[in-house]
């Protein structure tokens, strides 16, 4: 067992090597089906199921590296964005954003109407908490909480749903996302401006790219590390005096602004963000992964299945909803993770897809911290009809 923070991190970093390098000379179609990411995230929960690193002696490594490294890769993601460009996408992404909000109210409700005889009479309050958090984050989770006047040991078991619940449905729509074309194709929806935007500034990194130099290399990585560092500490400032958002959502504010007006500087011309941003992409995945052990799946397995009915039903929905006004894949991936994962998920999830379209996670997770402790009560009051 790994006790060793660094041998921890060391482990996660040579495996995404591993399986990246693996698809690149074996060129199986394996790979087609399950991409590297996909089987990085699986293959680390397993090993932390199988116990291949203690727990609590790698926290620390894990909390000093998972946050300081994904803000660093939103930094070097962002400076490939033209926001110009990637606003033209906001109508149809605003549709897919409330079409997932509705759904996973939905599924909230309906769960708890056929369960709620397993789970208790009083189960609608942590539910309606897990509710606000599913619609935008850990922040609304806590205020739905005080707005209930939950006790903390009553959000025990919406916590185990948080985590593992989550954890795989980050893996399922990593692992979708490469089947966007037959999805798209079955939705009949219109991609044109999505292709373009992402077309055009993918031209722009190739040309780009083909100049990459060493100080280049090494501007970049010290930059998104300095900017990380600066988000962090600004963004705890200013939830200190303006805490209706918290400390996570006021760095990616903070990061994305800094890292957006950076875009259109000579900065954003340096080549060499692309491959780094994908280095620590794959990093924080293996990070994310690696604090999701399958053995909660035996803790309180009502809530775990009711967790996964949510999930069920909202993806059922979200997809008939696709269907009928023509949603792409992309938008309703990135919509679904924006409200479940929050402003931690969406953008890696949007960063899988292209680092170019890394703005409209962030931006969709925003709004779910807009309206998710109002959809979280709402949402919590309609299933105590149920109670």
């Amino acid at each position: 067992m790994i006790t060793n923070g660094f041998t921890y991190f060391a482990v996660l970093a040579f495996l995404a090597a591993v399986l990246v390098g693996a698809e690149k000379l074996t060129k199986w179609k394996f790979f087609k089906f399950i991409p590297p990411v996909v089987l990085l995230y699986l293959l680390t929960m397993l090993l932390c199921t199988a116990g291949a690193w203690d727990m609590e002696a790698t926290s620390a490594a894990y909390g000093a590296l998972k946050n300081n490294i994904l803000y660093a890769m939103l930094v070097l993601m962002l400076l490939r964005c033209d926001i110009r460009k990637v606003l033209k996408l906001g109508p149809r992404m605003l549709g897919g954003f409330f079409a997932a909000s509705l759904s996973i109210a939905i599924g909230f409700v309906l769960t708890y109407a056929i369960m709620h005889g397993q789970l208790g009479s009083e189960a609608w309050k942590p539910l309606g908490a897990l509710c606000g958090s599913w619609m935008g984050g850990s922040g609304n989770m806590i205020a739905v909480q005080a707005a209930l006047n939950i006790p903390e040991a009553d959000m025990a078991y919406a916590l185990v749903i948080d985590s593992i619940d989550y954890s795989v449905w980050v893996m399922f729509l990593l692992w979708a996302i490469s089947f966007a074309p037959q999805f798209n194709k079955w939705t009949k929806a219109s991609t044109a401006t999505l292709d373009e935007v992402c077309a055009r500034l993918e031209a722009e990194q190739k040309e780009e790219d083909k100049h990459i130099t060493f100080a280049g290399l090494l501007f970049l990585i010290g930059g998104a590390l300095l900017v990380s560092a600066i988000g962090q500490n600004v963004g705890t400032a200013i939830n200190g005096v303006a805490p209706w958002l918290d400390k996570a959502t006021w760095t990616v504010l903070v990061v994305t602004v800094i890292a957006l007006v950076a875009a259109v500087t000579p900065i954003g011309k340096i080549a060499g963000a692309a491959e780094l941003s994908n280095v620590l992409l794959y990093m924080v995945i293996a990070l994310l992964a690696s604090r999701a052990s399958l053995l909660e799946l035996t803790e309180a397995p009502v809530w775990i299945i009711s967790g996964f009915m949510i999930l069920g039903i909202h993806g059922i929905i979200l997809v008939a909803l696709a269907k009928i006004f023509k949603l792409d894949m992309f938008t309703c991936g990135v919509a679904s993770l924006a409200n479940i994962g929050g402003t931690a998920s969406a953008p890696i999830l949007a960063g899988s897809y292209s680092g170019a379209l890394v703005p409209v996670g962030v931006l969709m997770a925003l709004m779910g911290y807009v309206i998710g402790t109002g959809g979280g009560i709402l949402t919590a009051n309609i299933m105590k009809f149920f109670a």
